[in-house]
């Protein structure tokens, strides 16, 4: 496969590097069966999820090389809520930790990335491509580490759970405004001279559902409502997604989780150095080197099988 084109366009350089150490990867696992014939059917499930990854890796170069002008309904960015569950502090800290992980992520891809709440429970990333990549992220991730704070070296479990919104140019969703309750306030946190002094913070409550929405990034408090508004609508799209899909579990059951921030998708165990996803059944080693955001390899893979699994 030439690749040549994707490596000298900054825009895909660093997939088309992924790809060669894949490639090269690939390349190791066909010597080591030459050299003992025993190891075949263990070297060719290795060879297929690397290949899997590549076949991942050139539809997102070409995605990104692409003439633009697409669906006007393709997400044009994403809005990611981290929220700690169970394990008090420790809960906390690994749901800053995911927001971490994904914004070095998403500065490695060279997306934007904006942090709309203050305590990273909530970042918008944009970029090509940044929908298809993370949406299935939606869940709950576990972890298991000895916490910093723990004197007797006692293995701690938490989770944190990770929504996924899909910001889209055109909703999906007709919101009325009818159906809004909108309250102003004065915006917290960095921002200069305008802080606490104008209300630009905007707090809706979509009444039907009870879902909330806080938006106070923007210097004014009329981008910070249509900010509000957008990411509301992402959030009933995905309330009633989450919703059909619970009425349809039977039908679900073959794919890639039900896209339901309740579904328990990943654990992360530190002591093992090993981050496993539970619905493709798929483990990777090196945590640290995941967590500082290479995550590229995993995506991929997880991508490559949701496709797999739609066609």
């Amino acid at each position: 496969m030439d690749i040549s084109d994707f490596r000298s366009n900054q825009k895909t350089a660093y997939l088309a590097a992924e790809y060669d150490r894949l490639e090269k990867e690939r390349m190791r696992v066909m010597q080591m069966v030459k050299d003992d014939p025993t190891l075949s059917e263990l070297a060719h499930e290795e060879e297929t999820g690397l290949v899997l990854q590549q076949e991942a890796l050139l539809r997102d170069m070409e995605a990104i090389l692409a003439p633009k002008g697409g669906s006007p309904d393709e997400p044009v960015s994403v809005v990611m809520e981290f929220r700690a569950g169970a394990g008090g502090d420790e809960a906390d800290l690994f749901a800053a930790d995911l927001a971490r992980m994904y914004m070095r992520y998403a500065e490695q891809k060279g997306w934007e990335v904006k942090i709309l709440e203050s305590d990273f429970s909530s970042i918008e990333i944009r970029g090509a491509g940044v929908y298809d990549l993370l949406r299935w992220e939606t869940g709950v991730h576990r972890v298991q580490r000895i916490p910093v704070t723990e004197k007797t070296g006692r293995i701690h479990t938490s989770t944190a759970s990770v929504a996924i919104l899909p910001i889209r140019a055109h909703p999906i969703i007709e919101l009325n405004l009818a159906d809004i309750e909108m309250e102003f306030s004065r915006s917290g946190g960095a921002g200069g001279q305008n802080v606490n002094k104008v209300e630009t913070a905007v707090r809706m409550i979509h009444k039907p559902t009870g879902l909330e929405v806080r938006c106070q990034s923007e210097r004014s408090q009329k981008s910070n409502r249509e900010k509000a508004l957008a990411i509301l609508a992402a959030k009933l799209e995905t309330f009633e997604e989450e919703k059909a899909a619970k009425e349809h579990a039977a039908e679900r059951k073959a794919q890639i989780g039900t896209g339901d921030r309740s579904e328990k998708i990943r654990t992360y165990n530190f002591t093992q150095d090993r981050i496993t996803d539970h619905r493709i059944k798929e483990s990777w080693h090196n945590i640290t080197k995941i967590m500082e955001g290479d995550l590229e390899g995993m995506l991929s893979t997880l991508r490559a099988k949701a496709v797999a699994i739609s066609e």
